[in-house]
């Protein structure tokens, strides 16, 4: 019986099934990033049509960072120590619903919509995006401790040169790339030192992509929509 109470648990938290129509749309454990993290830049990219697919993606109803606790309050030191140089973060995803990830892994099934691949995946076929690894079933994100993130200047709010743009789908995203500027080596190395300091892993793919390395659900795929 405690086992099946458990499981009943983790299924509530999972499907944010357990709270009353009109109440939070996050579960317990889960914080609006922006209420945590002083002067965080948000653009949540996928509740928008500016991304890799060109619509709003399902599951994402406003632009909202939602982070677990842990997560939330380990990018708000980040974000302190940036600030004594002047730069500081901004967030293009947070936590992903699971239901955004299945649109993502249909769209990439979807032969015949190549609307944003000038911008998003010039170079990579688009039915290669699953054997590459640019498309997957699952998501860390969806475990609410995984960040997109890149650097600003806190005086102007201009991102600073990373090299390639968010959501590129080429190795020239990768960190350790050497194609791009001297100027956007260093400003990854930069991201990835106050991140890594901060409790975060980076992704080898992706320069803006840091899952939280003690996350509190790490074998848990939530599906509560960001609203």
């Amino acid at each position: 019986m405690g086992r099946m109470r458990g499981l009943t648990f983790l299924l509530c938290l999972a499907l944010a099934a357990c709270a009353s129509p009109g109440e939070r749309s996050a579960p317990s454990g889960f914080v609006d990033a922006s209420r945590v993290v002083p002067g965080l830049a948000v653009e949540m990219r996928y509740a928008g049509a500016h991304n890799f697919v060109g619509r709003r993606i399902d599951g994402y109803e406003a632009p909202v960072c939602y982070l677990t606790q842990q997560a939330a309050e380990a990018l708000a030191a980040a974000q302190a120590a940036l600030a004594s140089e002047g730069r500081g973060l901004k967030v293009y995803d947070c936590y992903r619903p699971a239901r955004a990830v299945a649109d993502f892994a249909a769209w990439a099934r979807d032969s015949n919509d190549q609307r944003m691949r000038a911008e998003f995946y010039p170079n990579v076929p688009k039915d290669q995006l699953f054997a590459l690894g640019y498309i997957a079933e699952r998501s860390g994100h969806s475990r609410g401790s995984t960040v997109d993130v890149t650097l600003i200047d806190l005086a102007s709010g201009a991102e600073l040169d990373m090299g390639t743009p968010f959501d590129l789908f080429d190795t020239r995203s990768w960190p350790s790339d050497e194609s791009v500027s001297a100027e956007a080596r260093a400003n990854r190395m930069a991201l990835q030192t106050v991140m890594r300091a901060h409790g975060f892993r980076p992704l080898r793919e992706e320069w803006w992509h840091f899952t939280l390395e003690r996350e509190p659900f790490p074998e848990t795929y939530f599906d509560f929509p960001v609203r």
